[in-house]
C-alpha cells in the first residue's frame, strides 16, 4: 500500500461520488485528491489517450504527477455518460471533452471507461482507460445525457 499511514482517504459512498472527485481533481492538478479516488491495490491500472497501460499505485501516481506538472491546465465536460452498476463494481463510460487553457481550437473528444470497486472504505477507482473518440462520434453541442445506473442483481 502506497498511502502514508497518517493520511486518511476520503469516503466515497457511491461510484458517482468517486467519479465526481476524479474529474474535480483534474483541472485543479491536485495529486492527493486524484490519488484519494484510486484504490490501494497494485492491480489498479490507467491508460491515458494514446498511452501504454500503467499498472500499480505508484506508477499511476507518477503518471498523474507528470500530467499535473506539465504546465497544461485542463478542463473537462462530460457527455453521453453510461453506467453499469452492480453491488461491488461499477463501470462508467463517458465522452470527455477536454479544453486546454490557451488553446483556441477544440480538441477531439476522448472516450473513457472508469471502473470503480466497492471497498470497506467506500468506492475506489481501479481502472481508467481513455482513448481518442472516432471523428464525428459525439458533438460538443449535444446535450449532456446521463443514464441512470443499471443495477445488476
Amino acid at each position: 500500500m502506497s498511502q502514508n499511514p497518517g493520511v486518511k482517504k476520503a469516503l466515497f459512498p457511491t461510484p458517482q461520488d468517486a467519479e465526481t472527485a476524479f474529474y474535480d481533481a483534474l483541472p485543479k492538478c491536485d495529486l492527493e485528491a486524484m490519488m484519494a479516488v484510486w484504490g490501494d491495490d497494485d492491480d489498479v491500472y490507467c491508460v491515458h489517450p494514446n498511452g501504454a497501460r500503467i499498472t500499480g499505485v505508484e506508477q499511476v501516481r507518477e503518471s498523474w504527477r507528470q500530467i499535473f506538472t506539465s504546465g497544461q491546465r485542463l478542463s473537462f465536460r462530460l457527455r453521453e455518460s453510461q453506467y453499469l452498476q452492480g453491488m461491488m463494481l461499477s463501470v462508467h463510460s463517458v465522452y470527455e471533452h477536454i479544453s486546454v487553457a490557451g488553446e483556441s481550437r477544440a480538441r477531439a473528444p476522448v472516450i473513457a471507461t472508469n471502473i470503480y470497486l466497492r471497498t470497506e472504505r467506500g468506492w475506489r477507482m481501479v481502472a481508467h482507460h481513455a482513448s481518442p473518440a472516432p471523428v464525428g462520434a459525439v458533438s460538443e453541442a449535444e446535450p449532456r445525457r446521463s443514464a441512470p445506473p443499471k443495477t445488476l442483481h
